[in-house]
């Protein structure tokens, strides 16, 4: 693991709504927004926009939090992160350096981290459909935790195990019916949820009977998810609740014992000023404090824990950086137009996500009107941020809009064939590019005629 005792100096004082901002984000007595010791603007005219910028002072920070506040409550628990959030090679090395575990969904993911080096036995493949290849693959990788999902997977994966003449770790991926209060598109945990082994309808015990059976399955945990940016714990408390009385059950049913817990992630952040999100400490000592009283209470054996943050890790360590382009007044808006949008960023039109923004030259001056920044795609719904409090952009000025480390670039495209922006690492007065920006030859590569 990196020990980063000796501290950069950042210059400055911290900027407005500093929770939304990366932890070396300073302003200058001149109004200007530098992150990691180096002058934002600068960096996006250096490298072009739109341009992602990532903190590594705070993700690490962010790593270590998760970590000790579980180590510090649970001493047999894990931090592993949930890939799907963002992940490329640069992320990956950091992750192995500062003791994380991963959460891989895709033969991609996968691979992706191999190829920056991550030790695969410190991998869990999750996924509610698993194609036969990516199981293969996985297996073949060995990694650390296959989680299933149904009962059609748990045959295949036995099959697998048969085949290989070798014995499978597994977890099932639990449906645990609680409903959370997020976006309907990020509820993972209710009834009628796409994810997991119901309990109510018996597949997830019949599951646990099945694997308890067969010699190519060593069904070592149970894992859950209630749902993505939720800003309370209770709902990871009652799936902890939930999973442990399923360990319990399964144990007297079938002899074997359930050595691992996963609550999964979901733990919001702060998009706007108003948010605050939960210490990890606060977050950590629920989640803990409800796996030792339900433990207690049905005389479990000790558990290892793992829990599974993604967005809490990088969201508020990433900013993206856009020109300003079009100025135009409607009817009931001001919108103003940049040259990013719906292709870097989907969340405003997936889930109706609210930003905030700011003009990192001019992070002291008023703001004067209250504008809509819209992106550059073919689309109406293509709006970045409904609401933003800004002094009159001008055309050629940046934009910075924090907190956006998170299931921005993971879920890009290149809708209207506008190439992907680049990805820019920041540390100790040092810009470090980990992503190229996209060309028309990258775009065009698989294309036949």
């Amino acid at each position: 693991m990196t020990d980063a005792t000796a501290r950069y100096v950042y210059p400055g004082e911290p900027p407005l709504h500093e929770h939304l901002w990366p932890d070396t984000a300073r302003v200058s007595p001149e109004g200007r927004l530098s992150i990691g010791g180096l002058d934002v603007a600068a960096l996006a005219r250096e490298y072009g926009t739109p341009l992602y910028v990532y903190d590594e002072e705070t993700l690490r920070g962010r790593m270590r939090a998760f970590r000790s506040a579980f180590a510090a409550r649970w001493p047999e628990s894990a931090v592993a992160y949930a890939g799907k959030a963002y992940l490329s090679l640069a992320l990956c090395r950091l992750l192995w350096e500062e003791g994380l575990e991963l959460d891989a969904v895709s033969a991609g993911e996968l691979g992706l981290a191999q190829r920056a080096g991550f030790p695969a036995e410190r991998i869990h493949l999750h996924g509610n459909m698993k194609p036969d290849n990516e199981l293969d693959g996985a297996l073949e990788a060995g990694v650390g935790r296959i989680v299933v999902d149904s009962l059609d997977e748990l045959a295949r994966v036995a099959a697998l195990g048969e085949a290989r003449q070798r014995r499978i770790a597994i977890w099932l991926r639990i449906n645990p019916d609680i409903a959370t209060e997020t976006h309907v598109s990020i509820q993972t945990g209710h009834a009628g949820s796409k994810f997991g082994l119901t309990i109510t309808g018996g597949a997830a015990l019949e599951a646990a009977r099945r694997a308890a059976a067969s010699p190519w399955l060593n069904l070592a945990g149970l894992h859950a998810h209630a749902g993505s940016q939720l800003f309370d714990a209770t709902p990871a408390t009652r799936v902890i609740e939930t999973l442990a009385t399923l360990a319990a059950t399964i144990h007297e049913q079938t002899g074997s014992t359930i050595r691992e817990l996963s609550p999964g992630g979901g733990l919001g952040v702060a998009y706007l000023p108003d948010e605050r999100a939960l210490a990890p400490e606060v977050y950590a000592g629920a989640v803990c404090g409800a796996l030792r009283t339900a433990s207690e209470r049905l005389r479990l054996e000790p558990m290892r824990l793992t829990v599974e943050p993604g967005r809490a890790i990088v969201a508020r360590a990433g900013v993206a950086l856009y020109t300003v382009g079009p100025r135009k007044a409607r009817p009931n808006a001001i919108t103003l137009a940049v040259d990013g949008g719906m292709g870097d960023n989907p969340r405003p039109a997936l889930y109706g996500a609210r930003y905030h923004a700011a003009l990192p030259e001019r992070m002291n001056a008023p703001a004067t009107e209250s504008v809509q920044v819209v992106g550059r795609y073919c689309e109406s719904g293509d709006v970045l941020v409904q609401s933003a409090s800004l002094p009159q952009a001008k055309p050629g000025e940046i934009l910075a809009v924090p907190v956006s480390g998170a299931y921005h670039l993971a879920m890009a495209s290149a809708y209207n064939l506008v190439p992907r922006p680049a990805v820019v690492f920041l540390r100790d007065g040092r810009a470090r590019l980990v992503r190229r920006r996209e060309t028309l030859d990258d775009l065009i590569r698989l294309e036949l005629t």
